[in-house]
Order: C-alpha cells, then structure tokens, then sequence
C-alpha cells in the first residue's frame, strides 16, 4: 500500500502562538509527530507550515517540508496546497496528520490510509472509539459521530446525540444499554483529487453552526468512512494544560528521550 501524510504545523496557532516548536523531551512536538508519521509505513512523510522558522527547524531534523500560505483557514486547505505543488496524482491516498499529535500511534495513521485502499469508491476516511462515560457524551469538546450499517458517517455533533429519551430525560443521567456511542478522532486519510474539490466548496451553514468542517463534505453528499480504531489515539496539545499533560506522560514513558 502507498500513501502519503502530510502534516500541517502552523506556527501562528490561536490557543498556543509557536505550538509545532514547544519543547517536549529536548525535541519539537513537530518532531515528535514527524518520526511516529515515519513508523507508519507511509512512502513520504511531508510537514506544511506556512512559516520559515518551523521550516528551519525541521529541515535540521531531516523533513521534507512545504512552505504554504499564511491565509489558510484550516489543515485540510493547508493539504490541498501541497498536493497542488506537490503536483500529486488524484488517486495519491493522503493522511493529514496534525502536528500537535506527538503521541499518535502509528497504526492509527496506517489503518486510516488501509482504509481508503480497501474501499476503492470511497473519497474519505476517518477513525472513531468508544465513549463509556455519559459525561463525556455531554462534553461539547467530544465530537461524536453517528455511523450507518456499513460505518459511513450519519452525522458529526459536539451534542448528545443520539438524544436517549429514556435515560437522558432525568438526573443522574446514565448511557443507554442499547447504544453504542462513539467519539470521533480527528485524524483523515483522502483521495487527493477529493482534497482539491472539497477546498473549492464553500463553508456550508451546518459546518458553521459546529464548527466542525467535516459536515461539508456530508452537506454535499459525499460519503466518509468511520472505522473503529485499533488502539488510543493519545493526547493532542491543543492548550498549555494539553502540552503539561503530554510532556508528562511522555516523560514517564520515555526518561531517555527517545519514543
């Protein structure tokens, strides 16, 4: 199986300014996610960032890295710009992989891009786990998805849903015995012409009531695919709290510095 990741590092992060170069065990969380990229088996691991110092520092690491532009609104636009310049094949299976993800196993990232392989007819997809606690079906910050019979996505909402009438409706709250909810990981394999169409589409009013762009490729009437996935997905750094947590666990599982 061939693919590519691609992996989007912007500099200029909202919630944490310089996040793909914070520290985390003498390397750059970018790094991080770069060499677990690099286990997955893909054919070519390249970083997107639209800055020359992110660029700088990986190419020190030995990664092949695409400067994009400052004005992307989202990783998938940042991808769609590598595949262009990049002058991919429509057919090249591509995983976007964050740099924020210095914990993600790299069977997650193969099993999404098997994913595409196996399903030739299909343009997109993506991972999901189990959720077993009805907080966290209540957590807003928790996306969760809704698949049909063959796994392709229903739906993608930060709210309980699907609503159980029967044991929402009164305190405490406590999760259906007849539902399997599930929370979506954020991690995407697609085709790369698929990439190109989906940037040309415009933001679409359910994708901007969520905030989640994954609703425009289902207001179109495409299909994605929602596989179960083989282990945990880890800890994205999203925050300050997020890079203390993984700079601890990682910490722990690594004293000598090397994953």
């Amino acid at each position: 199986m061939s693919f590519i990741v691609i992996i989007p590092a912007r500099y200029e992060s909202s919630r944490l300014l310089g996040k793909p170069l914070m520290d985390i065990q003498g390397k750059p969380m970018v790094e991080w996610t770069w060499m677990q990229a690099k286990k997955s088996g893909a054919t070519r691991v390249v970083i997107a960032t639209e800055s020359d110092r992110v660029k700088a520092v990986c190419e020190s690491f030995g990664a092949e890295v695409c400067l994009t532009s400052e004005h992307h609104e989202s990783g998938t636009e940042r991808i769609a710009e590598v595949a262009s310049v990049l002058e991919l094949n429509d057919d090249d299976i591509l995983v976007n992989v964050q740099g924020d993800e210095p914990l993600l196993p790299p069977d997650l990232i193969h099993q999404v891009a098997e994913g595409l392989e196996t399903h030739p007819n299909t343009l997109m997809a993506t991972l999901c786990e189990p959720i077993l606690d009805v907080e966290t079906v209540f957590d807003p910050h928790a996306v969760k998805v809704i698949r049909d019979c063959n796994n392709y996505a229903l739906n993608f909402t930060r709210a309980p849903m699907p609503w159980s009438r029967d044991t929402f409706g009164s305190e405490p709250k406590t999760l259906p015995g007849n539902w399997p909810y599930r929370r979506h990981i954020g991690l995407y394999a697609y085709r790369s012409g698929f990439v190109k169409r989906y940037v040309e589409w415009p933001v679409c009013a359910l994708e901007q009531v969520e905030k989640l762009e994954q609703l425009r490729v289902l207001w179109h009437g495409e299909k994605i695919l929602v596989l179960d996935a083989l282990c945990e997905a880890g800890v994205g750094v999203d925050t300050e709290q997020d890079l203390i947590k993984v700079r601890r666990i990682m910490a722990e599982m690594n004293p000598d510095g090397a994953l």
